[in-house]
């Protein structure tokens, strides 16, 4: 799951509301308010959403702009039209269908071409290095750019190409597509709208923030035909939620919601954003909201997660039972399990994460989160050499920072020949993918600071952690930043955050370890064996190494006593 937080002092865990779940939550849904009579609303690409994330990798893409010359022989309309189709073929054209072929390799061989740099120079030249990389990657990529043809009235044809084509189980198709379809139709706003939608659904299920400059033109394009279009509003809101500019992501979602109170992309938007603010009351509020308008899996999993960060985890689980119950498509069915056995994970119950990653796997044997989560457990279970395996899988396709820190810390744990070289590979390629991520426009702090802190340059894990604190308070922006001062022996000043990230009720075993090492360091030695405790008894597989640690630290404080 994507980190979250809190706004100045912790809150108190509220209570369960009285319905105890989302009206619609299954098959004893209540049906939803119903749309006012303001006519066909524009119909928005399905999928289920949430920042985190952190999740897999597709295609950089150029903003290059291509004008085409006209014949200047031929009439005035047909010079029109031909301008505005050879406009939106450079736009839509080229090989954006992420299909994992040659593109996915070369993507990966790139990032660590990229890491390979870093082990020859390391610091400054590493970012540079991506930078550059992340340049270079746009070659023979999707062009975007602004129509210049004003004489056409928009249109949208929302018949022709139904965003529901994106929950069909094939976005690569789906995108391919809409490109096929703005080729013969430049001025559909619409189809804009959906296309900037799909990328982002396609940055999302990949992990390719490549994908999210070729998002933002579509989603311009979109606007600059009809500025008032609810649909790529709340594309943009997605857009900025994705790249962690939350402010943005709010304002974004609640333009949207004034043209068409009934989005069911702002409404999840506006959740995300108010959760990764720190905004957890109001995170609720707007959960309640989108349950009343548009009930529905991507509704139903945000309202789990706003318990679970209230330490409701019975509510969250039964949500997401209910979400699970009435997925239909693959992409749903692969999303909510995935969701369900991070849940299951956090409580460490293994066994019941292992079933529903599989049952994640079964819908969509690609589905990054399930496979990532499938390792972390089986790593959890004593299923070292399989986890490994599965880690080296996806990292070879998609070298992200999650799986690559967490099959670090397995080569590190099995300490045989090589595993430390191996573990220092990895944790280059974080370097890596950082700053390619930055170069496509996200913020990347948070995942900086969690790297850098245990397998990086301190230094900069703190200064990433001071940073993203300054934008917002999450739980999760404590527990990093209390880390980042610790490993740089600022204990004193840690342990007001690392209380923070627990206040909310969260279950977290990372966050109770951290606390606990902090609390030793500060002469709390009662309170560091609670916590330490705490986290070994909640997730007893939490981390590779932490749990290790966890249990050295326990046991040095216990003969202490």
């Amino acid at each position: 799951m994507s980190p979250r937080t809190i706004d100045g002092e912790p809150e108190p865990t509220r209570p369960v509301p009285d319905s105890g779940e989302p009206k619609s939550g299954g098959p004893v849904a209540e049906p939803g308010q119903p749309v006012p009579d303001t006519g066909p609303e524009p119909q928005e690409a399905s999928g289920t959403d949430t920042t985190a994330a952190a999740e897999p990798a597709a295609a950089p893409d150029a903003e290059t702009e291509t004008e085409t010359e006209t014949d200047a022989n031929a009439d005035a309309d047909t010079d029109a039209e031909a301008g505005a189709a050879a406009d939106a073929d450079a736009e839509v054209g080229g090989d954006g269908d992420g299909d994992g072929d040659g593109g996915d390799d070369e993507r990966v061989a790139a990032v660590r071409r990229a890491g390979a740099a870093g082990r020859r120079w390391r610091a400054a030249q590493l970012s540079a290095c991506a930078a550059m990389l992340a340049v270079a990657l746009t070659a023979g990529a999707i062009a975007l750019g602004a129509v210049r043809d004003g004489q056409n009235v928009p249109v949208s044809t929302a018949a022709a190409v139904s965003p529901g084509l994106l929950a069909s189980g094939d976005l690569d198709s789906s995108i391919t597509a809409l490109q096929a379809h703005l080729r013969a139709q430049p001025r559909d706003f619409g189809g804009w709208a959906t296309l900037g939608l799909a990328y982002v659904e396609q940055a999302r299920t990949k992990g390719d923030p490549s994908r999210y400059p070729q998002a933002e033109q579509a989603l311009k394009r979109s606007l600059s035909l009809r500025s008032d279009n609810d649909q790529a509003l709340a594309g943009r809101a997605a857009l900025a939620a994705a790249r962690h500019d939350f402010a943005n992501a709010l304002a974004l979602a609640d333009r949207a919601l004034k043209q068409n109170p009934y989005s069911e992309r702002a409404l999840c938007s506006r959740i995300d954003a108010l959760v990764e603010l720190g905004r957890y009351d109001d995170a609720e509020e707007a959960a309640k909201t989108a349950d009343e308008r548009q009930p529905g899996v991507p509704v139903f999993t945000r309202y789990a997660y706003v318990h679970e960060l209230r330490g409701d985890v019975t509510t969250a689980r039964q949500v997401l039972e209910r979400a699970l119950a009435a997925s239909t498509s693959p992409g749903d069915i692969a999303y909510v399990a995935a969701q369900l056995g991070q849940l299951a994970w956090n409580q460490g119950d293994h066994t019941t994460a292992l079933t529903h990653y599989a049952r994640a796997l079964a819908a969509d044997e690609n589905y990054l989160p399930a496979l990532e989560g499938r390792a972390r457990a089986q790593a959890a279970s004593g299923q070292q050499a399989e986890a490994i395996k599965g880690l080296e899988l996806i990292v070879a396709r998609y070298p992200l920072p999650g799986p690559l820190v967490e099959l670090g810390e397995l080569y590190e744990a099995r300490g045989g020949e090589g595993d430390a070289a191996k573990a220092e590979n990895q944790y280059l390629l974080v370097d890596a993918w950082t700053a390619i991520a930055r170069a496509n426009g996200v913020n990347a702090d948070l995942d900086t600071a969690l790297a850098a802190a245990d397998h990086g340059d301190r230094a900069t894990a703190l200064r990433a952690a001071r940073d993203d604190w300054s934008r917002r308070h999450t739980v999760h922006t404590a527990d990093a930043l209390a880390w980042a001062l610790h490993v740089n022996g600022k204990d004193a000043e840690a342990l007001p955050y690392a209380r923070q990230a627990t206040a909310t009720g969260y279950r977290n075993a990372s966050f109770l370890y951290h606390r606990g090492v902090i609390e030793k360091a500060t002469g709390h030695p009662a309170d560091a064996r609670t916590h330490l405790a705490a986290a070994l008894k909640l997730n007893p597989g939490f981390s590779p190494l932490g749990a290790r640690e966890a249990r050295t630290a326990l046991k040095t404080l216990e003969a202490s006593k």
